[in-house]
């Protein structure tokens, strides 16, 4: 039996910290970004499709793609940025479900938490894929602030949010909040709980009672 988790959050929240502490308990996690970033080499599904709609400007000397390239390109406009979530999603989901499945075959008798980091997981319609979401909370000024200490110019920083879901939006599709506002130590005590919480929803899924959803928290 597996449990399928999507796991998201606004740029810059801490969404990789609480994954790496997810799959430190024992969950199996998925990284859209990586995932991405294998779609775009020479080769992948998302290689062509990226030529066929920016044209060859956004390949570099090396050959490989350049995504800050087509990231200005992306979210240049609200249309902008659909283009292209329309054309490479799909591509993704398609990557997901496909180490889902391979990693689920390897070992068929294991109960598995499955969670997948994605930024726009909930903007691109993905509540229906999952049994649970959680959401990395924390106030939309510590992002920027947090955003601009790893380097990103706030300008790019308050772009990006503009892009995302809202934060009152975000957090009413969530089955379980981590708030991230404090340190380290804290997000670990808030991981550690929603663990705790999935691995009973497992076991609910498993004895076939997993249909109803658990309030929010």
């Amino acid at each position: 039996m597996i449990l399928r988790v999507g796991l998201t959050g606004g740029i810059a929240s801490g969404k990789s910290t609480v994954t790496r502490l997810l799959s430190g308990l024992g969950c199996v996690t998925i990284d859209a970004d990586e995932v991405v970033a294998r779609l775009y080499r020479p080769g992948g599904a998302g290689y062509q499709a990226l030529i066929g709609k920016y044209g060859t400007d956004i390949i570099r000397t090396d050959g490989e793609i350049d995504r800050k390239r087509v990231a200005d390109l992306a979210f240049a406009t609200p249309e902008a940025a659909k283009e292209l979530n329309a054309l490479i999603h799909p591509l993704v989901l398609a990557e997901e479900e496909r180490i889902i499945q391979a990693e689920a075959a390897r070992f068929p008798d294991r109960d598995r938490i499955f969670v997948v980091e994605a930024t726009l997981l909930l903007e691109s319609g993905g509540r229906a894929r999952y049994d649970r979401i959680i959401v990395v909370d924390l106030a939309p000024e510590t992002q920027i602030e947090r955003a601009v200490e790893r380097g990103m110019a706030r300008e790019e920083a308050e772009r990006r949010m503009a892009h995302q879901m809202k934060r009152d939006e975000r957090l009413k599709s969530a089955d379980y909040t981590i708030d991230n506002s404090g340190d380290r130590r804290a997000a670990e005590i808030g991981t550690h709980a929603v663990y705790a919480r999935l691995r009973d929803d497992l076991l609910e899924k498993k004895k076939g009672a997993g249909t109803s959803r658990p309030p929010s928290h």
